[in-house]
């Protein structure tokens, strides 16, 4: 959900007033603001930001005919040549990916890795390793869309690998 739209809800469900969703919106921006002057302090370049996916929450809901369980769909965009680092998802994550743009070369566990054009899609089961993430064009963005089917307490979709740091 984009945080403008968590703001509303919250300003919704809070007062009618908006005090609340101003509050919230206040707060977003500061943060902002501080990663911005966090990333500008440590030397990040603007070239490292687009190596990198991006990564946003587009959906999440609890299933109400399933305890204990929620669905949430994230949308992954890759500039060209960009990659994600070696991952894995939270331990109950059943992920469904659907590439809505471009072609995404992608690796699960041990499987060769394969390439995704539009319209296509693959899985990965709870517990695997997502060794290959990346766009498969060094010239045409990417995008896919993941689908992903967790337990309620787990509130990390995605862990990258301990040795895994960006270049």
């Amino acid at each position: 959900m984009p945080i403008n739209g968590f703001t509303y809800r919250i300003g919704a469900l809070s007062n009618r007033s908006g005090v609340a969703a101003r509050i919230v919106r206040r707060a977003t921006r500061t943060a902002s603001f501080a990663l911005a002057a966090t990333v500008m302090a440590v030397g990040a370049s603007p070239a490292t930001a687009q190596d990198q996916e991006q990564v946003k929450l587009v959906f999440e809901h609890a299933l109400p005919n399933v305890e204990g369980k929620r669905i949430a769909a994230v949308l992954v965009s890759y500039p060209p040549g960009s990659k994600s680092l070696p991952h894995r998802h939270a331990e109950s994550a059943f992920i469904y990916a659907y590439v809505l743009s471009g072609a995404i070369r992608s690796q699960v566990g041990n499987d060769p890795a394969q390439v995704y054009h539009i319209g296509e899609g693959f899985y990965e089961t709870p517990g695997s390793h997502h060794r290959i993430s990346e766009n498969a064009s060094d010239t045409e963005p990417a995008s896919l869309l993941a689908v992903f089917v967790v337990d309620s307490k787990d509130g990390t979709l995605t862990i990258p690998d301990k040795d895994a740091a960006p270049k």
